[in-house]
């Protein structure tokens, strides 16, 4: 009666180890496949955005650092960001106004180089590429705003200014700047888009979360959409 009982217990125990087996290989899967459809959904931004300006700063040496950073000018975001980009960009131009975009994706190897050339006084302005970035994610940009011609407007300051004076809510500008500064940011946040207090320039999709950090090369996501 024992040897039988042990016997059933123990049958018991393996079926419900290769159930949660199963179950956890499936999780698994099915984890592995969002990621994968994930790191395929970016786009070109022009494709979503064809009458945006793209200035991609760290393409060139024209930023902080005076290196350039990418291998390419490219711009991509995930589809859903670009989506949303494009609708504040159908929003501006009602106005008379539009989009350049400083920044976008940034690849995690992208995302290292920028961290070892930025001065160790200024790397609390850039994200440590262990924690990983937001623009890693392609879920986040750098913008500012132009006219219907794409001449950029006065803004508070320019790109990568890591002074007090680039904070969101400074009021120490001039009212040309004060009200630009607004009109770009009540468009972006009326879709969405999330500001970050040290940055004016700065936007995050609220969704950033559920895009994983990718080091997709931009020349290769530039090769695959020619």
């Amino acid at each position: 009666m024992g040897f039988k009982f042990t016997k059933k217990l123990c049958f018991k125990r393996i079926i419900k180890r290769v159930l949660w087996n199963f179950l956890a290989l499936f999780s698994l899967l099915v984890f592995a496949d969002k990621s994968i459809v994930a790191q395929d959904d970016f786009v070109d931004i022009r494709t979503r955005i064809p009458s945006i300006v793209i200035d991609m700063r760290y393409a060139s040496t024209n930023n902080f650092t005076g290196k350039k950073i990418y291998d390419t000018a490219a711009c991509f975001l995930r589809a859903n960001v670009a989506d949303r980009l494009a609708r504040v960009q159908k929003r501006l131009s009602k106005k008379g106004y539009g989009l350049k975009i400083w920044d976008a994706y940034r690849p995690k190897s992208a995302q290292k180089i920028l961290w070892k050339a930025t001065p160790k006084k200024l790397r609390r302005y850039v994200a440590n590429p262990k924690k990983g970035s937001k623009h890693s994610r392609g879920a986040a940009v750098d913008i500012t705003l132009v006219d219907s011609l794409g001449n950029e407007c006065t803004m508070p300051t320019g790109f990568d200014d890591f002074s007090i004076k680039a904070r969101t809510h400074n009021m120490n500008h001039s009212k040309e700047a004060i009200m630009h500064r607004e009109i770009l940011h009540q468009a972006m946040n009326r879709e969405g888009f999330l500001s970050i207090r040290g940055e004016w320039w700065h936007f995050n999709d609220p969704d950033w979360r559920s895009y994983p950090l990718s080091d997709i090369p931009l020349s290769q996501l530039a090769a695959q959409n020619n």
